[in-house]
């Protein structure tokens, strides 16, 4: 007899990420925030070390791998937006009443919110901008607002500093400015190759979802701002070729993908044989022998024809791989559609009573004479994020991470000497950021310890036990708020992006039935339809995992994604048998015909096919 399964809220609060340790991010931990402490200790200027070394460990929180030079965008936004959020509490904190403040601060929480809906980046600066007026509105010093922005400038820029200038264990033998985008890259042919292995099996799918995730990884490391609008050294433009490279050959692929039939082993060799040649920045070496029986195998062997001149010619100074099309009026609709608002009020709500109640139980001093309120309303800002997980297994996790998190730092407040052991303890704490990222009950505990760690080594007194009751009267304070009915339509944010990837599938669509030539179009509208399909398979599946007084507003999403995904990969199938017949099959024009049916009756795409296919 088989056992129940556990609901999908709480199995997401049981699961952990899996991987390697990324000892590049573990020994930026330790080099980030205990050192910027010691720094402040030893100088005397105590609150300007404590304001750095948490800017350090909100960048490290943001620290992914990836290029460089995107890091630059997803370590550097966040901590501007931070700086700008300490600025502007502190100046609110001096000079405004608790009720105008609180005011002032849920307006912030509605624009913040509201931002966050634009995407990742946007989100973590949003959540530092709240976190940021938090600590300045609730954390009083003698330093003025400009100063402790520039601190915690300081923290973000010199974690960033390390980003940029370390080396990755074991790249120093080829040219490590480059390694984010090399691993990314040669990640991207060996999940064509583990497609290809996998076409007509059961692992087929998850396969076709893992391509996605390395071409989307590849994009972003390779897409990170620039002073100049190409590529000015070889080895980049070489990564950027060798990514341009790989687009036919995700296509082919995913063509084969969709005909369902086994392919040979040898199919998979030429991608491998790519992949380390990326990685050893080396030449490709004998490929395989083609193997052109059909119009996605032909497709496969001229595309690692194709890949193996770019390989070994000189590089193309002017090509660069596809990026997304995201404007300010993207950011706009985005900011004020319907996702960008349900979530902007809600984070409006939620960081205006946790201001609130924070102030007024300061001013009572429930908890004894400290002077600091920020840790209830700066929890509810994390609370109330949808990135880090559903709601109800988000508030599991913080609460058992800030129990842990506190309990374990009362007993080592007990034991370590000052400053000596405290500011061991926040490098420590530092060095195990990267890896609790992948457990958001882990990640609490860790942040939780250093940040009590940091706040005793400026002076305040041990305060396990207040912030262990001011985490879960925000843990409390989020969930109410999470099942307040809001305005206009549940799940805004859900259909939101299945709205996006019905328009990028109908771009795509219309593209590959109207026979234009332009391959490059082609490849960049393929891939933002299948990166805005990610994104909705993402959302459905947070959404799916909320408890059932949520979960039930978004079902049925998932099912209009799966349409979606059908006319996409067929769109791509079609395409690659275009390119080779000038004609589509029956079979073909029946799969789009049905998708397209079936979209039809959701309103999101209505493509009429052409006589002509």
């Amino acid at each position: 007899m088989s056992r129940p399964a556990a609901p999908l809220w709480l199995a997401h609060a049981l699961r952990a990420q899996r991987g390697p340790v990324p000892w590049s991010a573990v020994t930026r931990g330790a080099l980030a925030a205990g050192p910027l402490l010691s720094a402040g200790v030893g100088t005397g200027r105590i609150a300007p070390g404590v304001l750095a070394a948490i800017a350090a460990m909100l960048a490290g929180i943001n620290d992914r791998p990836g290029g460089r030079r995107a890091s630059v965008k997803r370590l550097g936004v966040p901590a501007l937006a931070g700086a700008l959020g300490l600025l502007a509490g502190t100046y609110a904190g001096q000079g405004l009443a608790a009720v105008p403040l609180t005011l002032a601060l849920t307006l912030l929480g509605l624009v913040a919110g509201g931002i966050s809906a634009v995407g990742p980046v946007a989100s973590a600066a949003g959540t530092q901008l709240l976190v940021g007026a938090a600590i300045g509105a609730g954390m009083p010093t003698a330093e003025s607002g400009w100063q402790r922005a520039l601190a915690f400038l300081a923290g973000a820029g010199w974690l960033l500093v390390l980003r940029l200038a370390l080396p990755t264990p074991g790249s120093l033998a080829g040219d490590f400015r480059f390694d984010g985008e090399r691993a990314a890259v040669a990640e991207v042919y060996d999940a064509v190759a583990a497609l290809l292995d996998a076409v007509g099996g059961e692992r087929a799918t998850a396969r076709r979802a893992a391509l996605t995730a390395a071409l989307d990884h590849a994009q972003d490391a390779l897409a990170g701002p620039r002073l100049r609008r190409y590529a000015s050294s070889a080895a980049e433009r070489r990564l950027h070729a060798r990514f341009a490279a790989a687009l036919p050959l995700a296509e082919a692929a995913t063509a084969l993908f969709w005909a369902g039939e086994p392919v040979s082993a040898r199919a998979a060799e030429g991608p491998r044989r790519l992949a380390a040649a990326v990685r050893d920045n080396t030449g490709t070496g004998p490929l395989p022998a083609p193997h052109r029986s059909a119009p996605a195998l032909r497709a496969l062997d001229d595309a690692l024809l194709r890949a193996a001149e770019a390989f070994d010619r000189a590089e193309d100074a002017h090509q660069r791989p596809p990026a997304r099309r995201r404007d300010v009026r993207h950011a706009v609709r985005a900011a004020f559609g319907t996702g960008g608002r349900e979530y902007g009020l809600r984070v409006a709500l939620c960081f205006g009573a946790s201001a609130a109640i924070a102030q007024a139980l300061h001013h009572t001093r429930w908890y004894g004479n400290h002077q600091h309120w920020y840790w209830l309303p700066a929890t509810a800002v994390f609370l109330v994020k949808p990135d880090l997980g559903p709601l109800a297994s988000r508030v599991l996790c913080r609460a058992a991470g800030t129990v842990l998190g506190a309990l374990v730092f009362a007993g080592l407040a007990a034991l370590l000497p000052r400053p000596a052991g405290l500011i061991a303890l926040v490098a420590v704490c530092g060095a195990l950021v990267p890896v609790a990222t992948r457990h958001f009950a882990a990640l609490t505990a860790v942040v939780t310890v250093l940040v009590l760690a940091l706040v005793m080594a400026g002076g305040e007194p041990q305060a396990s036990v207040s912030r262990i009751g001011e985490t879960l009267l925000a843990c409390a304070l989020v969930l109410v708020v999470g099942h307040l009915p809001m305005p206009g339509e549940r799940g805004g944010g859900v259909r939101a992006r299945l709205a996006a990837a019905g328009s990028a599938a109908h771009a795509y669509l219309v593209h590959v039935l109207d026979g234009s030539g332009d391959r490059a179009e082609r490849w960049a509208l393929r891939r933002e339809a299948y990166r805005t399909l990610a994104e909705a398979r993402a959302a459905i599946a947070l959404a799916a995992a909320e408890l059932p007084a949520l979960a039930r507003h978004t079902a049925g999403t998932d099912a209009v994604a799966d349409v979606l995904e059908r006319l996409v990969d067929t769109t791509t199938a079609s395409a690659v048998h275009l390119d080779d017949t000038g004609r589509l099959t029956a079979r073909h024009v029946r799969q789009l015909q049905d998708a397209l049916g079936e979209l039809k009756l959701q309103g999101l795409v209505e493509v009429p096919l052409p006589a002509a296919a």
